[in-house]
């Protein structure tokens, strides 16, 4: 089977790369850090990557838009467009935590085509292309088949922000019917999904530069990626990633419907 993405998956995998070695650089050296109005963090290396990654793009796609964290805004165009998050998990980059990376996604109307989530503190990465596959360090991936809740593998993340939202009674609820817990979220613990080594990952909170590389990846590992009411969007602000065969149970434990979450198992 052809993959149309081939090209543009190169071009992901080459901007990666290029980002490894700017942040790579600025965390063994050290980076300056700024509070942002919304007390999120950035560094001197979230925007020199940016910079350097945006160059790339609109040297070698001059007609593709982009979005990033950043520099760019967060405007999704139609037709194609680059998303990037110069630095994942930003508070663990500023505190010398090897737990980040580089997110690059294309999207096309919207829908995430092609992946790729660098992480080279932890000497790994991950990336996919619709129709072409998941992998992981050159290796095809896949999700796991555990399908009972009871024998799932758990992450979620920022309990006040589940609070917020006024969903951390479902998932409470839900965490009580699993095998296992992590206390994780972000692009990390969607990746152990993808790779099988996590059956479910929640996020109550996310722009479309957090999700987007994620899903695309996911889905071609055979999971489902959505937002807490279903809908298979990156711009949604929330995620709900799972090996598919638990999905829907999860969802209903987050909507509250105990009864039908229940009729599920």
């Amino acid at each position: 089977m052809a993959n149309w993405y081939e090209q543009d998956l190169s071009l992901a995998l080459e901007l990666a790369e290029l980002a490894d070695r700017i942040t790579a650089a600025h965390f063994v050296a050290g980076s300056v850090v700024t509070v942002k109005p919304d007390r999120s963090l950035v560094t001197q290396a979230d925007l020199e990557t940016e910079r350097a990654l945006a160059a790339v793009v609109a040297e070698r796609r001059p007609h593709d838009a982009i979005a990033a964290e950043e520099l760019h805004g967060d405007q999704v165009s139609e037709g194609r467009c680059w998303v990037i998050d110069p630095i994942d998990h930003t508070n663990n980059f500023a505190r010398g935590l090897s737990y980040y990376g580089t997110l690059i996604a294309l999207l096309e109307d919207g829908q995430p085509v092609v992946g790729v989530a660098s992480a080279p503190s932890l000497r790994r990465r991950w990336w996919a292309s619709r129709g072409g596959g998941a992998f992981a360090d050159g290796h095809r991936i896949r999700v796991s088949a555990v399908g009972e809740l009871s024998e799932a593998h758990l992450s979620f993340a920022e309990l006040e922000v589940w609070n917020r939202r006024g969903l951390l009674s479902p998932l409470v609820e839900l965490v009580s019917e699993v095998r296992w817990t992590f206390g994780s979220g972000g692009f990390l613990a969607q990746m152990a999904v993808a790779e099988g080594k996590m059956d479910v990952a929640l996020d109550p909170t996310g722009h479309v530069w957090d999700l987007a590389a994620s899903q695309v990846i996911v889905q071609e590992a055979g999971g489902i990626f959505t937002d807490v009411h279903g809908r298979v969007d990156a711009t949604r602000g929330t995620a709900v990633v799972t090996n598919g065969l638990l999905h829907e149970k999860v969802l209903s434990w987050l909507a509250g419907d105990q009864d039908k979450a229940v009729r599920a198992l």
